[in-house]
């Protein structure tokens, strides 16, 4: 694993880069409702990253087409936006979407509830995000990349959820994906520090 340790001024491009991406989700947020397609979306966060000068990062990687990846209800991640895809009353939605600025990528995601949800999805929301908060809590110096991977599973395991597997987060800066892997499971303690 070759984690690349950025400069002072490479974290000051990625943090506008940071910016500028969380510009595109405050763009589509408002347009996250019952009755749009997960088309009408991409025009949008295309329209704004093409005003912030910004390039899509996940246009053409490979091969990929569109510069969102719309996962709705049961799709872990990337799925493709369509005209035909319109989101419902109850659904819920993971937008992803990533930026390059200057040469330095961005790439978050966020989930929406779709109108009203039920009680076991509000659930869900309300776990994944305060074990992304329990992960940020772990990123600190003389931690170890395990105890961010240990607090997402014990934390969603807890509550009665499991965490995905098969994918990982994942180091940014100058290349869309670079080491370290982050899983969402593992032991504390153990990894690169």
């Amino acid at each position: 694993m070759a984690i690349m340790i950025k400069t002072a001024q490479e974290i000051e491009k990625m943090r506008i880069s940071g910016k500028a991406l969380r510009q595109v989700h405050n763009a589509i947020a408002p347009h996250v409702v019952p009755g749009a397609s997960t088309m009408d979306l991409e025009e949008i966060a295309v329209k704004r990253i093409a005003e912030l000068g910004a390039i899509a990062a996940f246009k053409g990687y490979h091969g990929y087409p569109s510069a969102l990846c719309t996962s709705v209800n049961n799709e872990v991640v990337h799925g493709m936006p369509n005209a035909k895809r319109i989101l419902a009353e109850g659904d819920i939605l993971s937008i992803d979407c990533g930026v390059i600025i200057d040469g330095y990528y961005s790439d978050a995601a966020v989930t929406y509830p779709i109108g009203k949800v039920s009680a076991e999805t509000t659930k869900l929301l309300e776990v994944t995000k305060a074990s992304l908060e329990k992960a940020i809590e772990q990123c600190q110096v003389g931690g170890r990349l395990g105890d961010i991977s240990a607090a997402v599973q014990e934390l969603c395991e807890a509550e009665g959820f499991g965490v995905v597997r098969e994918f990982v987060g994942h180091g940014i800066g100058r290349a869309m994906h670079e080491d370290p892997q982050v899983p969402n499971f593992g032991a504390a303690g153990k990894g690169p520090g």
